[in-house]
């Protein structure tokens, strides 16, 4: 199923293996102050910024990724992890090792996929996740555990879901193939996921429109189609307004709890 959301506008998109022919816009993150959290996984020191909501008993927590070029200051994130705070939700923006370290080409996905599963594991408070900083073993997200990213972070949301106990997964720009070459298709990974998943895609994207995602007729798998392309910078407004609209079924007053 597709619903339409709300300008026009174009970026590049991602390349797995390689950064972005340019990085999707950022923006300052304005909200509240988050706490910083640096977290050591197997392949490397991973970087949280977790955003509290006023209530003390938050509807739920959101886990977002970045994309393959792109930071945690992406458009996209950023507007996504403002409306849900504004809805009640936690929100944890994880910066991948490789980025942390500076590198400019993403890791491969294995790689990606054991960093994402400590860094969920150890704001979870289970397993033993040495360097935590102020963690101190303890659990910091609570509610429902709703994963998500954009575009590479899709992808290991998605792959990742089953094994980490989440509710939902959140997609923004889901790479569902290369630019030009649609017979490279990761539709397996959308298919494979056991939970709710919503694909926010833009009308334009080169890797594949929201049109080619909800022809894939996935039974567990909304899609929302906004105005732009793949780095969904045309109208971050819509973007933050499906994915609220999306969580608020999915909070502990609501029919995921």
């Amino acid at each position: 199923m597709t619903h339409p959301a709300g300008a026009s506008g174009e970026a590049p998109g991602e390349v797995p293996g390689q950064p972005e022919t340019t990085d999707p816009e950022t923006m300052d993150i304005e909200t509240t102050d988050p706490e910083t959290i640096d977290i050591e996984t197997p392949v490397g020191m991973a970087r949280v910024l977790l955003y509290r909501p006023t209530p003390d008993r938050p509807a739920g927590a959101l886990v977002l990724g970045h994309g393959a070029g792109g930071g945690v200051g992406a458009v996209d994130l950023v507007a996504v992890m403002s409306a849900a705070l504004a809805a009640g939700w936690q929100v944890a923006l994880v910066e991948q090792p490789w980025k942390v370290a500076g590198r400019k080409v993403a890791a491969p996905p294995g790689r990606l996929d054991v960093a994402w599963t400590a860094v969920v594991t150890a704001l979870s408070g289970r397993g033993s996740v040495a360097g935590r900083g102020s963690l101190s073993g303890s659990r910091v997200l609570g509610g429902p555990l709703v994963l998500g990213g954009r575009s590479a972070g899709a992808r290991v949301a998605c792959r990742t879901a089953g094994a980490l106990g989440a509710a939902a997964v959140c997609c923004l720009a889901f790479p569902l193939h290369p630019p030009g070459r649609p017979e490279r298709s990761r539709a397996d990974e959308l298919a494979a996921c056991p939970v709710p998943v919503l694909v926010v895609q833009g009308r334009k994207d080169a890797f594949g429109t929201a049109q080619e995602v909800a022809g894939l007729a996935e039974p567990r798998v909304e899609v929302v189609e906004v105005d732009g392309d793949h780095s969904l910078k045309a109208d971050p407004a819509a973007v933050g307004q499906a994915v609220a609209a999306w969580l608020a079924g999915r909070s502990y007053a609501g029919r995921m709890t």
